[in-house]
């Protein structure tokens, strides 16, 4: 199994920089938003922050020694220790990677933070999520709604809340990652660990690999290049390797352009630079109305239509709930589905 950090991020980049270039909103683009609420802990981690290369070698580290099925445990995680006193049953989630993660090990959240502007529920969760309540958001918590739910765990990460982790853990036993994205498979161990669901964990991961394995070699050894664009309302990416779904093009095997062949989230470009976007696929994905985004303005340039991809139909919209929101193994299974559909031909 696969579980070792995606490269190693230069930290070359200030903090100030890095907030200029992160994204509002969930998923793997959201640090700019958690970031400006806590310079310092938050910041660190957020992209091209000081801590965010070492983001899942770290989280790898964290955990129990508690043996399964017993409790008292203490977990240690990325704001320090926590003792749960037994397995958990009322859980709050403060960001879709953890309510993939808890869903997926066989629970229903009781709580759960949506992005901003978007309180449902994940539409590839929904069968077996239960009916939990809405905390507030994800950059915007309601600490009484939270407590009024009686959680007895709250699993959430630095970089969303750290300036709210002192009056969290007071409510419930609480248990921060670093931060969301091109650490999920580190997180979920750790989320597994705390409810005392490793073993099963470790089997969905295990899955998980086995079958990004066989796709890659279903694809062959030709593989095509995979371009990742997202259009979102203040800006347009090129994803790159430290995301979450560059993490599992990773793991097919599924080479890159080389603007997206860095060791940080993306890459940014105007829509005048479409072009630059350009592989033998490229798959779309659009963060909230599409209306309020540059993705037609884009689409409209000659640039875009003349682009190899466009050309012989092989530049697809995916589905930015699963792609780049979900953060989870049971969203990236079902990235996994969508990309045997279109190269496993």
């Amino acid at each position: 199994m696969s579980l070792r950090p995606r490269g190693t991020a230069a930290a070359a980049l200030a903090v100030a920089a890095a907030l200029a270039l992160s994204a509002c909103g969930g998923g793997d683009g959201g640090d700019a938003d958690a970031a400006k609420a806590d310079g310092g802990k938050k910041a660190a981690v957020a992209t091209g922050g000081k801590d965010f290369a070492d983001a899942a070698k770290k989280t790898a580290s964290y955990g129990t020694d508690a043996k399964a099925g017993e409790f008292p445990r203490t977990v240690t995680h990325a704001m320090g220790k926590t003792e749960i006193k037994a397995a958990p049953q009322r859980v709050v989630v403060l960001d879709v990677g953890e309510f993939d993660n808890v869903v997926s090990l066989g629970l229903k959240p009781v709580g759960y933070a949506p992005s901003e502007g978007d309180a449902a529920i994940p539409s590839y969760l929904k069968k077996d999520a239960g009916a939990p309540k809405s905390v507030g958001t994800i950059n915007s918590l309601n600490l009484e709604a939270i407590a009024g739910l009686r959680p007895d765990l709250i699993l959430g990460s630095q970089l969303r809340a750290a300036d709210k982790y002192d009056e969290l853990s007071k409510i419930a036993p609480t248990v921060f990652s670093i931060r969301p994205g091109f650490t999920w498979k580190e997180n979920y161990l750790l989320n597994a660990q705390a409810l005392d669901r490793t073993q099963q964990a470790e089997s969905a991961l295990a899955a998980y690999e086995k079958k990004a394995e066989k796709l890659g070699d279903d694809i062959g050894p030709d593989k095509p290049t995979v371009s990742m664009v997202r259009y979102m309302p203040d800006r347009l990416r090129l994803y790159a390797k430290a995301s979450f779904i560059g993490t599992i093009l990773e793991d097919v095997g599924l080479p890159r352009p080389e603007n997206q062949q860095i060791d940080d989230l993306a890459a940014e470009i105007s829509p005048e630079k479409i072009d630059e976007a350009d592989a033998d696929w490229i798959f779309t994905g659009v963060y909230g109305d599409p209306k309020a985004t540059q993705r037609d303005t884009a689409r409209s340039n000659p640039l875009w239509k003349n682009l190899k991809a466009v050309r012989e139909g092989r530049a697809k919209d995916v589905s930015d709930e699963t792609w780049y929101l979900g953060l989870g193994v049971t969203s990236a299974d079902l990235v996994l589905d969508d990309l045997r559909a279109d190269l496993a031909k």
